[in-house]
């Protein structure tokens, strides 16, 4: 159970993302905003906002809780997505984003409609808009109400409607600008909260002996759960089979998240 210090830090933490996010989306009086400052940020976003932005969006409860999990039962192959991506963004960034900015387009649908056609750029964006409303939107508001039920005892249908209000509350008004900026604030609370997470549980594993005894303790009596790449007599081997998946399909799930997800892909155009 949270205790009064802890609620207030919580509390603290989200009233400061709120107004962080109306300061840097304030302009100057009498400037009407246009598509461009709402979804693109006016273009004026740093490099290390961008990166930032980038590295928030891809944690989330799905990361923190369900990788997590998997990581628990597969053990460190599930890394694979992860340092699959570092090479993705690279090709992304000299192939794909070039592309995307020479043609001064705001979405993935609007790029297929002027390669192809209006009925292409139609089909992709009601599919996406499926895939974010039932699948992304609804496992990540899931998964972080869960961790608020856990954590607090709160109601879940009533954990997700706080998250979700909270999201629309400060990214609404200030569009693409306020919430990659509020990004930058939550990768370093998600990025130094985990190391230190990290820390404490690899530090409890050694009954207080230091991190690096829990870590040879970890790899002593689990040294299965350290293996990168799976053979194929790994009771997991079907969930992430070996190299087959690193030298194939993985590749493709890459570049359609890291390449052609709007989520993502929105905060570098």
């Amino acid at each position: 159970v949270l205790s009064v210090l802890d609620i207030a830090i919580v509390f603290l933490y989200a009233i400061s993302l709120f107004a962080l996010a109306q300061w840097v989306s304030q302009e100057e009086s009498g400037y009407q905003k246009n598509a461009q400052d709402y979804f693109l940020a006016g273009k004026s976003l740093p490099w290390w906002a961008i990166g930032a932005s980038l590295i928030a969006a891809n944690i989330s409860a799905e990361q923190i809780i369900g990788m997590s999990g998997s990581g628990y039962a597969i053990g460190l192959a599930i890394a694979s997505y992860e340092w699959m991506a570092a090479i993705t963004l690279i090709l992304v960034g000299k192939f794909l984003l070039p592309i995307f900015l020479k043609r001064g387009i705001y979405t993935m649908p609007q790029f297929l409609e002027q390669r192809y056609d209006h009925k292409v750029r139609m089909v992709m964006a009601c599919f996406w808009l499926g895939v974010y409303i039932f699948v992304n939107l609804t496992s990540v508001l899931w998964l972080g109400a869960l961790a608020m039920n856990t954590v607090v005892g709160l109601d879940i249908v009533l954990s997700m409607v706080l998250l979700g209000g909270f999201a629309v509350s400060y990214s609404l008004y200030g569009g693409l600008k306020a919430v990659a900026f509020t990004d930058i604030i939550q990768v370093l609370v998600l990025v130094l909260g985990g190391l230190m997470i990290a820390w404490v549980l690899l530090d409890t594993v050694a009954a207080g002996e230091g991190i690096l005894k829990g870590f040879q303790l970890l790899t002593d009596r689990a040294p299965e759960k350290f293996d990168l790449i799976l053979s194929p007599d790994n009771p997991h081997y079907m969930s992430l089979p070996g190299l087959s998946v690193l030298l194939g399909g993985m590749w493709i799930m890459n570049i359609s998240y890291w390449g052609f997800n709007q989520y993502i892909i929105q905060r570098a155009l």
